[in-house]
């Protein structure tokens, strides 16, 4: 019983490593035309994320691949119960990577326009999306005796998980501000940190009202302690940045993530995905678990990679670590195509 423990630890350490390193980078995307203005403020937006943003995504799949493994029945139910709420995540992080990589094969601005609009498009609807999922599951959702999804689509709307859709929206804007003013400098930094400004409050009011619901959702005394940290989070981001401690309140906005993630799982213990129906119809650690052998060996093969993968990314935001400015920007963007010689065209 203690390896299904371990497992459902494990996993809510990965979901909540993807929520704070993609938190931001959805951030930054979603801020691409308010913080980035022209080309030059937007190339200094996508260029703080370039480096990092498909590594952060590691997170994202070995979270799957670990619910998958350690818990067949819980991922069974989830993505098919969640078929389309998933479909549009996997359409949109296909879309926006594309965006990335595309962004710079054209040469004129139309070009450029029309993939910002998708970048920022995505980033949006992951941010909001990735809580309207984590909602439902804290809330429950119609699962019958026999573990199956038996709800429709309009099961999925319910307030509680509309409200945590905005609180991450939010939270992750903020995350994203505050990222950027870590990063940048000159008029990028100023027009971040006055995004920080404005977004921290409306993050903070939304965040303690999801956290306070939560409670009448699933009683949960750590999950309280959890959702207070994430407040307290987002205030001691407002601060720091008022005093221009960027590194401070980057911190800060990334434990308010974490609280508020692992205030998540902590309010889901002992089940993975509770029943709305009838708490005995809950799958839970106990229910939706792989067998002892499937866990053990799971264990030993972390064991090695989980190390050499955080090192890996460690070692990537290291190398990466310089602000960025719009001096350091071309003024003008070279063809994507060399011209041929005289007389080619």
């Amino acid at each position: 019983m203690w390896l299904n423990e371990l497992w459902f630890v494990v996993i809510a350490v990965l979901w909540i490593g993807f929520f704070v390193l993609e938190g931001f980078d959805f951030g930054v995307g979603a801020l691409l035309p308010v913080v980035g203005r022209d080309e030059r403020g937007r190339r200094v937006l996508i260029n703080t994320i370039g480096p990092v943003w498909d590594g952060n995504e590691v997170w994202l799949l070995t979270a799957a691949g670990a619910t998958f493994a350690a818990f067949p029945d819980w991922y069974a139910t989830m993505f098919s119960g969640f078929y389309l709420p998933m479909l549009l995540l996997l359409v949109c992080l296909i879309v926006r990577g594309v965006a990335f990589e595309y962004r710079g094969k054209g040469s004129t601005d139309t070009w450029r326009a029309r993939w910002d609009v998708a970048i920022t498009g995505t980033s949006w609807l992951l941010a909001a999306l990735f809580g309207v999922v984590f909602g439902n599951l804290v809330a429950g959702v119609p699962i019958d005796a026999s573990g199956e999804y038996v709800g429709g689509l309009g099961d999925l709307l319910q307030p509680f998980a509309l409200l945590t859709g905005l609180c991450t929206l939010l939270l992750f804007l903020t995350h994203g501000a505050v990222f950027l003013a870590l990063k940048s400098a000159g008029e990028v930094r100023d027009r971040a940190r006055r995004a920080v400004q404005q977004l921290a409050p409306a993050a903070l009011v939304v965040v303690l009202l999801t956290v306070t619901w939560q409670q009448f959702q699933r009683t949960s005394v750590l999950a309280l302690v959890l959702g207070v940290v994430a407040v307290l989070g987002l205030v001691a981001a407002g601060l720091a940045t008022r005093r221009s401690r960027d590194g401070w309140a980057f911190v800060s906005t990334a434990v308010s993530v974490l609280g508020l993630v692992s205030g998540w799982f902590a309010a889901l213990h002992p089940a993975v995905m509770p029943s709305s129906l009838d708490p005995a119809f809950s799958l839970t650690l106990t229910t939706a678990a792989s067998g002892p052998y499937t866990l053990e060996v799971m264990s030993w093969v972390s064991l090695f990679l989980v190390p050499f993968v955080v090192g890996y990314q460690a070692w990537s935001y290291w190398v990466f670590r310089k602000r960025i400015s719009v001096k350091m920007i071309p003024a003008h963007t070279p063809p994507a195509v060399p011209a041929g010689p005289p007389g080619s065209r």
